[in-house]
């Protein structure tokens, strides 16, 4: 039993790394407004094992709540957004144009 229990803490430790790494990728889709769907299914796929595990490790009899070392995942830097461009004044739109005579 205990080698069951074992694997199965070992196994949801691995399931929170990869869950976190995914919905860091799926957050920086929807940043650059591209399809997420693939990366969330593949989420939701990775909670329902999760799920599973976790009602086979409580039923085994372990209430160890699991600890995962390294919850960090570095983020990049945000993108430089560009800036917009100045609205043209009136001064600007009417100022008297040079013309060249011959």
């Amino acid at each position: 039993m205990d080698n069951r229990i074992s694997e199965i803490r070992r196994t949801i430790r691995a399931l929170r790394v990869s869950m976190r790494e995914a919905e860091a990728i799926m957050h920086e889709q929807i940043n650059r407004d591209e399809d997420c769907s693939f990366v969330a299914q593949e989420v939701i796929k990775m909670r329902s094992v999760m799920s599973l595990l976790a009602k086979e490790r409580i039923a085994l009899g372990d209430h160890e709540p699991i600890v995962v070392n390294n919850f960090f995942i570095p983020r990049r830097r945000p993108t430089r957004k560009p800036v917009a461009a100045l609205s043209p004044t009136v001064d600007s739109v009417f100022r008297p144009r040079v013309v060249a005579r011959a």
